[in-house]
């Protein structure tokens, strides 16, 4: 399975990875707005919003590739580690 983080703070990057792989999934994650991330997110299973740490401009434009591709979204206020197990196990 293939996730998209959107959001989310920097210093826990390698700790997303990290819980992404124990659940055998493969991340792209977005702490900060890159320039092309509208050609960057790609066609994964699952896209995943930390809505408290993204810009505005992210979740829009999250938002708009993932009901152009049919990308299934879930969106959580916490950008814990917990809230990311939480969603994994609700999805895989």
């Amino acid at each position: 399975m293939s996730v998209v983080i959107i959001g989310g703070h920097e210093r826990m990057e390698a700790q997303y990875k990290e819980i992404c792989k124990k659940y055998k999934c493969k991340a792209k994650i977005f702490t900060k707005m890159p320039v092309n991330l509208k050609d960057q997110i790609g066609n994964p299973d699952l896209m995943i919003l930390f809505t408290s740490t993204a810009s505005h401009k992210m979740v829009h434009c999250a938002v708009n590739e993932s009901e152009r591709n049919k990308i299934a979204i879930t969106r959580s206020h916490s950008s814990s580690a917990s809230a990311l197990k939480g969603i994994l196990e609700q999805y895989s």
